[in-house]
């Protein structure tokens, strides 16, 4: 395998995240070592215990091969922190994702760029000032960046796409598994107009645990975040902590004061 194909069968063992690749990196100086490692050897790296040493030295050639032949089926490009094309942004976020999938084309440009997040189930009030926000930010020329889920994110979306302008959509699934089903389409729309984002391999299901890693992304390709609703567990609120740790700005959109979603964002802004 060459370090490309290292990269991403890697990045496909289950729970080995972004930060305990790295350390394995760090140890072993080239993924390809890492695959020729005895699992004793494995473990002696922090963090890297029985299920993952095993994962790593069952890894087959051939499944790395379906991973790059689906996604070159489903037209995406794949990017390693080595690559120059990788956002430039993300690069300095202390875990930035080792392996990247993409759909469409991140540009210098979307250095400029704002986060808007929050609610699934969100509010008309919510939902048109996403939309408004997104379409005046994108028409100064911002990039706008969510996560494609339900509601606000959705919304944002389409606000930057309504004025012509670049959106990132970052996915907390694989390609395989687009999540919601319904935003199937936005992703060819956006994927025209910007990109959509995965660190997960190509089969991952939208598993609850996936949404952090993804909110970190989201923080981590953007200047600031915008909070429009969030409840008070929200994980909008996720992001707008990753952006704090990551050194970038927060903004929140007050709301009514008995209103469920605005809970979080008038915390924030208390």
């Amino acid at each position: 395998m060459n370090t490309l194909e290292a990269l991403v069968a890697l990045n496909m063992v289950a729970e080995i995240g972004s930060i305990r690749l790295k350390k394995l990196l760090d140890f072993f100086g080239k993924p390809e070592n890492i695959l020729k490692a005895p699992a004793d050897k494995l473990r002696a790296v922090s963090g890297i215990g029985d299920k993952i040493a095993a994962g790593i030295t069952s890894l087959k050639k051939e499944d790395v091969g379906r991973e790059f032949s689906l996604a070159n089926k489903l037209g995406l490009a794949i990017l390693t922190t080595k690559d120059r094309d990788y956002p430039k942004n993300l690069e300095n976020i202390p875990d930035p994702p080792i392996v990247l999938y993409v759909k469409g084309q991140v540009k210098e440009e979307d250095r400029l760029s704002i986060a808007i997040v929050g609610s699934r189930q969100a509010s008309f009030y919510g939902l048109s000032s996403a939309e408004k926000f997104a379409a005046d930010l994108a028409d100064k020329g911002f990039t706008i960046v969510s996560g494609m889920a339900r509601g606000i994110d959705t919304s944002a979306h389409r606000g930057a796409l309504k004025n012509k302008g670049r959106t990132l959509a970052v996915i907390g699934s694989g390609f395989h598994h687009i999540y919601p089903p319904e935003n199937k389409g936005l992703v060819e729309e956006i994927a025209c107009n910007g990109a959509v984002i995965s660190e997960f391999p190509l089969n991952t299901t939208p598993l609850k645990q996936n949404f952090p890693r993804r909110n970190r992304v989201i923080s981590g390709l953007s200047l600031g975040v915008l909070v429009v609703e969030a409840a008070r567990n929200s994980g909008a609120l996720i992001t707008a902590d990753f952006a704090l740790e990551q050194g970038r700005e927060v903004f929140a959109l007050p709301g009514k004061v008995d209103a469920r979603n605005s809970f979080g964002t008038n915390e924030l802004i208390k």
